[in-house]
């Protein structure tokens, strides 16, 4: 098959390319823009690492074809600090709150968070539990996770019951 070339603005940068139709917007992000923040974990949209904002909305990078981001804006792990590298408040509370182990799912979780919270600003434990329901972590048993988006949420983990797993 011929390539396509697609156009689209990827952490408010504009970005242009010919990619073979299959390529996956995951590798694209990689392999094209050097962009390894988007992680390959499972490869089947079942581990959230691949997580990215396409138009605003969480996808999984992973089973999203380049191709269909034509025109589109995406905002990977890397668009989500300001210019000047200042940590978002989700990353910032990742960080504070232990919100991470070795990393690997750390950039699609602060993906994910990041429009969790746009859309849900004052969210309970059930709401952060179901709304991360998509990412996986391997390393942790979730509770500096959990504290790490009640502190972006503006709330404070310590009054929030303690999780038992």
């Amino acid at each position: 098959m011929a390539d396509v070339t697609v156009r689209m603005r990827v952490n408010g940068a504009p970005r242009s390319a010919a990619v073979p139709p299959r390529l996956t917007l995951a590798d694209f992000l990689r392999e094209r823009c050097g962009l390894t923040g988007t992680h390959l974990g499972c490869e089947h949209g079942v581990c959230g690492a691949c997580t990215v904002l396409l138009e605003g909305q969480a996808v999984r990078a992973c089973l999203v074809l380049a191709v269909q981001t034509d025109g589109a804006e995406i905002t990977t792990v890397e668009g989500i600090a300001s210019p000047d590298g200042e940590l978002s408040p989700v990353q910032q509370a990742f960080r504070d709150h232990h919100g991470l182990q070795c990393g690997f799912c750390t950039p699609g979780f602060v993906v994910s968070v990041t429009a969790f919270l746009r859309d849900n600003p004052d969210p309970t434990d059930e709401q952060i539990r179901d709304g991360l329901s998509g990412n996986l972590c391997r390393c942790t048993g979730y509770q500096g996770i959990l504290k790490a988006v009640r502190a972006a949420a503006g709330q404070s983990g310590a009054a929030a019951p303690e999780e038992t797993g």
